[in-house]
């Protein structure tokens, strides 16, 4: 009887560790399986080793014991009631059969008291590890609810930000930032460099920078890169996360075309007080000195070498002049007034007008583009001006010495993003590298070329048409001026 109880008990724990959880799905029915499972089988053990006598009746304050702390009070007292009843039984029977003497009886009574005893003991401190775990379980939701916030926030800010590690892999992106990088690229555990070559060569450029010894110098602004849609502008900005070494990268990218936008208001307003200045206090003294080194050139008594003097007056008074009329402009600029229309046939009709203007031979001015419509949303005055001012530069600046100035005019669809854009490229000496970040500046020349105003007009024009125009060094040598049209598909009436 004892090695059948012993196979049974044994076969009866494996089963109830194999199914218990599908077939008992409350905490209370678990626990009461077992107590009576064990009851009887220590009862059974008890009965077949002579009783209390035997010794084995200790073996009731481990299951009393273990069941306690998973019930609740009542049912801890239940589990201990249960097992001294067993222990009772068994002792009552094997007395019967005489197997147990008479004076077992106290020792029966002493045991179901230790047993109750541990029950007793076991309560407080179930009560403990209940309100430790509720604790616990309490501050679990609030680091899901927290956890849930903090990705919502983080997914919803305007600021883009991604989380790079050291191995290069991005760890957390939002959807900003995705959005600007590529979001069939840019996702969370994807590699950087393949979601963006750019951004993972100004990080590791900063990172050498960061390495390298301290510049007590003003820090230079970081470089700006194209978004992956081809229609924005994004400055990148880095920033350890954490004291660890290597630590992960936290990364901003700000987007300059909407900021350059949103101040471009004020800067119209500074620009149209400066110009009412310039007009009364530049423009007339310039105007003055002008006409009086030409009257001066005209003397019949004044020197070849006194002449040339007048000539740099004169063609530096024409040059102050020309700064002036394009300020003035910038300030009296009325809104955009934007028109849908079809781009290959107004090109055509501008590369008319300006070789017919500006006297451009055959084959010095080239128009390429799809055969499919592309059609556009700017106003069409303020396109020519940025046309033309490209134009003009790359017909100046874009040639080597001694060769024949040629133009090209592309447009199209930007293959990521399908926005239409248009092109002004040249085979010219291009723009050296530390000035390309400057080239939009107000008043920045190269070499005291120019009133460094042209750029800056084209770039506000195309600013306040919704457009991006941007520079790229051309390959095989040249220049490429490119105008970003906004998205056809978020038109506004």
């Amino acid at each position: 009887m004892f090695l059948w109880v012993c196979i049974v008990y044994f076969a009866a724990g494996i089963a109830i560790v194999a199914t218990g959880r599908r077939l008992f799905r409350s905490l209370r029915t678990t626990t009461l399986v077992h107590a009576v499972l064990d009851a009887v089988a220590i009862g059974l053990l008890l009965y077949a080793s002579g009783g209390v006598a035997s010794g084995l009746g200790i073996l009731f304050v481990v299951p009393v014991g273990a069941m306690a702390l998973l019930a609740d009070s009542r049912d801890a007292f239940l589990l201990a009631a249960l097992a001294t009843v067993a222990l009772l039984l068994q002792q009552i029977a094997s007395h019967v059969i005489g197997i147990a003497e008479l004076n077992d009886y106290p020792a029966t009574g002493i045991l179901g008291a230790i047993i109750f005893l541990v029950a007793l003991l076991v309560w407080p401190i179930t009560k403990r590890l209940r309100e430790s775990e509720a604790i616990v379980r309490r501050q679990e939701v609030d680091l899901a609810n927290m956890e849930q916030l903090s990705q919502y926030i983080v997914q919803h800010l305007r600021e883009s930000i991604l989380v790079v590690d050291p191995e290069g892999r991005i760890r957390l992106i939002n959807e900003s930032a995705a959005h600007l990088l590529g979001d069939r690229r840019a996702y969370p555990d994807a590699l950087l460099g393949e979601a963006s070559p750019q951004l993972l060569y100004h990080l590791e450029t900063w990172r050498q920078a960061a390495s390298g010894p301290i510049d007590t110098g003003p820090a230079a602004e970081p470089p700006t890169m194209l978004a992956a849609d081809g229609g924005q502008q994004i400055r990148p900005h880095f920033a350890p996360l954490g004291t660890s070494e290597p630590a992960p990268i936290i990364v901003f990218l700000e987007d300059t075309s909407a900021l350059e936008e949103k101040v471009q208001q004020s800067k119209l307003a500074s620009l149209g007080r400066l110009s009412a200045s310039i007009a009364h206090e530049i423009r007339n003294p310039v105007g003055a000195m002008s006409h009086a080194a030409q009257l001066l050139a005209e003397s019949a008594a004044l020197p070849a070498e006194d002449k040339r003097l007048t000539e740099i007056i004169r063609v530096n008074g024409d040059r102050v002049r020309q700064i002036i009329d394009n300020v003035l402009s910038m300030s009296r600029r009325e809104s955009a007034k934007h028109v849908d229309f079809e781009l290959r046939g107004w090109l055509e009709s501008f590369c008319a007008e300006f070789a017919a203007t500006m006297q451009v031979k055959a084959g010095q001015l080239e128009l390429a583009g799809p055969q499919f419509d592309v059609r556009v949303r700017a106003d069409p005055s303020h396109l020519r001006q940025i046309l033309w001012n490209l134009c003009e530069n790359s017909l100046k600046y874009g040639v080597h010495p001694g060769a024949e100035p040629r133009v090209e005019l592309r447009f199209g669809r930007l293959q990521k993003s399908s926005r239409p854009f248009l092109e002004v490229a040249d085979r010219g000496p291009g723009i050296p590298e530390p000035h390309r970040e400057r080239i939009f500046e107000p008043f920045f020349t190269a070499g005291g070329r120019g009133t460094g105003l042209g750029l800056f007009v084209a770039r506000e024009l195309a600013q306040s048409n919704r457009a991006l125009l941007v520079y790229e060094p051309r390959s095989g040598g040249g220049s490429v001026f490119r105008v970003v049209f906004a998205d056809p598909e978020r038109w506004e009436a």
